[in-house]
């Protein structure tokens, strides 16, 4: 089962819903046993079809908090998350999208990730018009490279305590919300490391701009704005700042809490040749980033089990929705047209062949009468034209093949080695020979065979032991 791999850019709050555009996106498409088969940036109805396609959402569209939910599930849920988050959004709860992770945080609590429900359905709808039916999306933070982490804030004090160094790796699992320090044990600056990755430049996301303006900012400025991914355990948020701020940004921001710093390479469109704002001319602006490959970064959303969409935006490939319709339209037409047709000649093919039956059985009815011109009531002209001409043959004196003295000729022909006096008994009626045999006669195996050879058929009554003899022609 092939996957497509999809980096989707933020959505610019500056730019109304009606103006929604999006760029060429960088994907890798992977083929059944995980080998890379493409990688590019291509517009969105221009992408390969795959199987299965994994969405990485922005980290700037995500706003991700832990919270105590009730126990409830499906539509009831769903209809209680809003009331859940609502004094933590400043955007009205009702038109946003709200997705729950799977798996539980510290404190039987579980993470949200909310989301502008008008911008998702924007890029869920654009996938399925473009073909994609089983879609999936994950946080772009769950696919940065994570520091081991620890359960609890607890465990980190206990470490202290026993005299244990903290690694710069290790740290308990995020409970706060995004930009709040973690409550931890004292004598212990941080227990959240933080895991933070340059994800290009901003691209813009309207028509006017997705050609000049994140280019032209770039070039006038000389310090263009970038894409900046934060994660803070299972945690995220997302950042839009100057390529010279970043560093200062991520020590303002993480406090005394061990940061990896890291830049994505190797993407699909950030050639040096293609890209005036390329990994290079980054590196110039922003110090101590690791290369992060694009690729590493695709196949690490593979691991992610958090899907975005849930609730109505849960992949559904059977749904006929209005894109799948479309597709459908000129399929069904044809094969309402082919069904249309083949009724209309399966009855024009009848009317023909009834035409035929009636012209054939008026051909039979008038040569009857001619040969026998007596008869006043035609039923059936075959079947009386055949009584007919028995009843001509025997005023003749001419034994017919149905007579009892023609079947009983044609059987002792046939007996052969069976003696004559081995018949119990013989009975004719509607044109057939009843035989019965003696008890101790045996009959062999060839005696149908001889009765064929004689013009008869022979079938034995396995209940009473008689032979129905026939006339076989």
């Amino acid at each position: 089962m092939s996957t497509l791999i999809v980096l989707l850019p933020p959505r610019d709050p500056a730019v109304p819903s009606q103006e929604w555009q999006l760029p060429d996106l960088p994907f890798v498409l992977l083929d059944k046993s995980g080998r890379t088969q493409r990688t590019g940036r291509s517009a969105l109805a221009l992408l390969p079809r795959a199987s299965s396609t994994v969405l990485m959402v922005a980290a700037r569209d995500l706003l991700m908090m832990p919270a105590k939910l009730p126990p409830l599930r499906g539509p009831r849920l769903r209809q209680a998350l809003p009331n859940i988050v609502e004094d933590q959004l400043i955007q009205d709860p009702q038109t946003c999208h709200i997705a729950v992770d799977p798996q539980p945080v510290a404190g039987g609590r579980q993470l949200l990730a909310i989301i502008d429900r008008g911008w998702f359905r924007f890029i869920c709808e654009g996938f399925a018009a473009a073909g994609h039916r089983s879609v999936r999306a994950v946080p772009v933070t769950r696919c940065l490279p994570q520091a081991v982490a620890l359960d609890t804030p607890a465990e980190v004090a206990e470490m202290v305590n026993a005299g244990e160094p903290v690694m710069a790796g290790s740290a308990s699992v995020a409970t706060s919300l995004p930009g709040v320090a973690p409550v931890v044990a004292p004598g212990v600056a941080s227990a959240v490391p933080m895991v933070a990755a340059v994800l290009g430049a901003v691209v813009q996301t309207a028509p006017a701009l997705l050609l000049e303006g994140a280019i032209e900012s770039a070039v006038v400025s000389g310090a263009p704005r970038v894409e900046l991914a934060i994660a803070r355990g299972v945690q995220g948020e997302g950042l839009a700042v100057p390529a010279n701020a970043v560093n200062a940004t991520l020590a303002a921001l993480a406090g005394a809490a061990p940061v990896s710093l890291y830049m994505l390479t190797e993407a699909p469109g950030n050639e040096p040749s293609l890209a005036a704002t390329g990994p290079a001319r980054l590196a110039a602006h922003i110090h101590g980033a690791s290369p992060l490959p694009f690729e590493q970064l695709a196949r690490r959303a593979l691991e992610c089990r958090f899907d975005l969409c849930q609730f109505e935006f849960a992949s559904q490939p059977w749904r006929l929705d209005r894109a799948t319709l479309r597709r459908l339209r000129l399929p069904v037409m044809l094969a309402v047209a082919a069904l249309v047709i083949a009724i209309i000649g399966a009855n024009v093919q009848w009317l023909m062949l009834a035409r035929q039956r009636d012209a054939i059985n008026t051909q039979m009815t008038e040569l009857f009468l001619n040969t026998f011109p007596k008869t006043t009531v035609v039923l059936d002209a075959p079947d009386q034209m055949s009584r007919q001409l028995q009843q001509l043959r025997v005023a003749a004196g001419e034994l017919s093949p149905d007579d009892f003295l023609s079947l009983a000729d044609g059987l002792a022909r046939s007996l052969a080695p069976v003696p004559v006096n081995g018949i119990a008994a013989l009975d004719y009626h509607d044109r057939r020979l009843d035989v019965t045999f003696k008890p101790e006669v045996k009959l062999d195996a060839d005696f149908a065979k001889r009765l064929a050879r004689n013009g008869l058929t022979g079938a034995i009554d396995s209940n009473t032991g008689k032979w129905t003899i026939r006339n076989g022609q």
